[in-house]
């Protein structure tokens, strides 16, 4: 991480392609991507064996070149949800934008996706927590300058927070929190939104929670960082839908196996837990803008998802 906590627009040795300069790592192997559904999937069950099983019990069919050639950047990239999701839109083809505050993390995510596709991902070690004005334009002005455009921005990155009663949250984790979770994708989705504005079509995800639609008690910041992100939601898809060239769903993933869930439920057993794999179905029917569509603004529950009726 920079000093000053922002992201780091150049990053020095190990990683060359780390960083706002967008550049790439020129000793990182490739693999040669599948050319048939059969050997697609034969290699997937090789390298990535938890989404091939989990691929087929999603309830629609995505083809296997679904996002070639789309650039879609994922905020909290380097674990959990963010990390499937990374893997996956590349496996299908994305250019992935890897946006996290762990640059070890997004490293290892990085270097798995080029031994094991030929797309052109990046990575941006960024403290959302302190994102601001400069950072914006910069990333702004860095994707543009190498990918031209976006079709897809995630809002997966965020905080727990304490789980104690609101008579006695501590005001600085509050405000970490609302920051990261709700500002933050704020700041984003006006910062990039001349790069998501075109007529090829894109997506702006928000990944929400339950606690986010129904508010208990403990939940704190955190369930009204995702109140605060669901009325974003509503807000940005209500301003979108009569241009037609931004789609804009929330989605709760439900009860996952990730570190946030198990800090959340110390006491759960993860192994009852679905993988976040299980939810991907899910994102790359938005993410792709398969026809039907949901309803522009639609909140939507990865736990009972099935795609809307033709």
């Amino acid at each position: 991480m920079s000093p000053n906590g922002r992201c780091q627009r150049k990053l020095p040795s190990a990683h060359p392609q780390t960083g706002l300069a967008l550049s790439r790592n020129s000793n990182s192997k490739t693999a040669t991507h599948p050319s048939t559904e059969e050997t697609n999937l034969t290699n997937l069950t090789a390298l990535y064996p938890e989404l091939a099983e989990a691929r087929a019990n999603w309830p629609v069919s995505i083809a296997s070149e679904a996002l070639a050639g789309k650039n879609i950047l994922v905020t909290g990239a380097g674990a959990g949800i963010g990390e499937a999701l990374a893997k996956t839109c590349a496996w299908f083809g994305a250019n992935v934008i890897l946006l996290g505050r762990t640059r070890s993390a997004l490293e290892s995510v990085f270097d798995w996706i080029r031994a094991n596709t030929q797309t052109d991902p990046v990575i941006v070690p960024c403290d959302l927590e302190r994102l601001d004005g400069d950072t914006i334009t910069a990333l702004h002005d860095a994707i543009g300058e190498h990918y031209t455009q976006l079709h897809g921005l995630v809002h997966n990155a965020g905080l727990l927070g304490q789980r104690v009663p609101i008579a006695h949250y501590p005001l600085q984790d509050w405000q970490r929190v609302m920051q990261v979770n709700a500002t933050a994708p704020f700041m984003l989705n006006q910062g990039l939104f001349t790069l998501l504005d075109h007529p090829e079509g894109s997506c702006i995800i928000h990944v929400s929670s339950g606690v986010g639609r129904t508010g208990k008690a403990y939940w704190g910041a955190y369930a009204a960082s995702k109140f605060a992100l669901e009325g974003l939601n509503q807000v940005l898809a209500d301003e979108t839908e009569t241009a037609g060239q931004i789609r804009v769903y929330s989605v709760d993933p439900g009860r996952t196996r990730t570190k946030m869930r198990s800090a959340a439920y110390p006491l759960e057993d993860p192994q009852t837990l679905p993988i976040a794999e299980h939810h991907m179905g899910l994102f790359l029917y938005l993410l792709t803008g398969m026809s039907p569509s949901h309803e522009q603004g639609a909140q939507l529950d990865a736990r009972v998802w099935e795609p809307p009726a033709s």
